[in-house]
């Protein structure tokens, strides 16, 4: 395996969980390939390609290369994977098998249903395919300059599911949403296939919205294992696919620590991180390293509008990465747009402790409040942010145990 290629091949690819996908399944030669489009020929002309998969803007380019190209790829238009057998390029879609698990996954029935496509891509190419062979009643496809795009969508907001198979939303450009979901009045399903962040603007809109829902890690992993068949010539099981995407979520998913100021977020963070490894990101410090000020200070010459901007931008970035603690300050639940950015690719441990051992120290909001009256008006916010409440009324080596093991035991995709 040494001396062949194997790997994914795109544009830009630093969103991609590939790598740690593959190398579950055993392939530890598996590599990013990041190229542009005039070097794509002579990329995959190489005598030594053992097998790739293939993502944005590639999906199609790539068919022209390819000696074979399965009966379902044609009939898609895609091709995601390429196998090396002989000197002769097989071109496969594995996508159909992930779409498919991905919408098992998340209890989504098209059957029967009219059925919205967000892009024309090679991703779309692949949903439109299974979306009507299971059945649905009329699937459209938006595009930007299509027949249908999102200029009239309007006229498409009787749509009872709603699939992404755009970039929109993709990580480093987390936040946002490729339509407004409240206006499908009729949307009893959405899908993503974007698998990082975790869980979406669009998919956490329909979290908000009670919608059932469904993200592409799924897809990721049940195509992964689909494709490493065709790499090595085993035998596929597909059943395997919820417990590896189970495996990343753990692996990308963040610890988000929030809770009334003094309530120990960081010393348990602290604890925390020398049970997991993991590295620690302290909002409160990250903003006192950019400002050059204390927090006492920021309030005084800010006041508490402009502390919540500052650290509103910097939860957003923060957010966006994976497999980290994140200690939030206590007023951090205030703004309701900390909740989308920490939840992404985060599970939220609201940390409660007893009002009377709260430390005040360093906390302007604390210094003379009434602490009781702080937390009933807090509190619907931290309830509304929280995943899961823990205790810490005793040591924080404990507090922090009890979030490892309910981490890695309810964690999962």
């Amino acid at each position: 395996m040494e001396d062949k290629i194997y790997g994914l091949l795109g544009r830009k690819l630093g969103h991609s969980y590939s790598v740690s996908v593959h190398r579950m399944l055993g392939n530890n030669a598996y590599r990013l390939y990041e190229l542009e489009p005039d070097d794509l020929g002579s990329f995959i002309r190489q005598k030594n390609i053992g097998a790739l998969n293939v993502t944005i803007p590639y999906k199609v380019a790539v068919m022209d290369y390819c000696d074979f190209i399965s009966p379902e790829a044609k009939e898609i238009g895609a091709v995601n994977t390429i196998v090396n057998r002989n000197g002769k390029l097989f071109g496969y879609n594995t996508d159909k098998y992930g779409f498919e698990a991905m919408l098992k996954n998340g209890g989504i029935n098209v059957e029967g249903k009219k059925v919205i496509v967000l892009g024309s891509g090679g991703a779309g190419k692949t949903a439109d395919y299974c979306v009507k062979h299971l059945g649905a009643k009329e699937v459209v496809t938006i595009s930007r300059s299509g027949k249908d795009n999102y200029g009239n969508i309007d006229i498409h907001y009787d749509a009872d599911i709603i699939i992404n198979a755009t970039p929109v939303g993709m990580f480093p450009d987390n936040g946002k949403s490729p339509v407004e979901l409240e206006n499908f009045s009729s949307c009893c399903g959405v899908a993503d296939m974007i698998y990082n962040p975790l869980r979406t603007k669009l998919l956490l809109d329909a979290k908000k919205l009670g919608i059932p829902f469904a993200g592409g890690l799924i897809m990721l992993t049940a195509q992964a294992i689909k494709a490493n068949g065709y790499f090595f010539d085993t035998e596929t099981d597909e059943k395997t696919a919820k417990k590896k995407a189970d495996l990343l979520a753990k692996e990308k998913e963040n610890i988000v620590l929030i809770g009334m100021p003094g309530s120990g977020k960081s010393t348990v963070g602290a604890a925390l991180s020398l049970l997991t490894g993991r590295e620690v990101i302290d909002i409160d410090k990250i903003i006192e390293q950019e400002t050059g000020k204390s927090i006492p200070q920021i309030f005084e010459e800010c006041k508490e509008k402009g502390f919540r901007e500052t650290e509103q931008r910097i939860i957003e970035n923060e957010g966006k990465k994976s497999g980290k603690i994140i200690v939030t300050g206590g007023g951090a639940v205030t703004v309701d747009a900390n909740y989308d950015s920490l939840k992404q690719n985060g599970r939220i441990y609201e940390i409660k402790r007893d009002i009377s051992l709260l430390s005040t120290n360093g906390r302007p909001l604390s210094q003379g409040a009434n602490l009781v009256e702080m937390y009933k008006k807090r509190m619907p916010m931290y309830e509304k942010f929280r995943d899961v409440c823990v205790e810490n009324n005793a040591t924080p080596e404990d507090t922090a145990e009890k979030i490892r093991r309910d981490f890695f035991e309810n964690s999962c995709y």
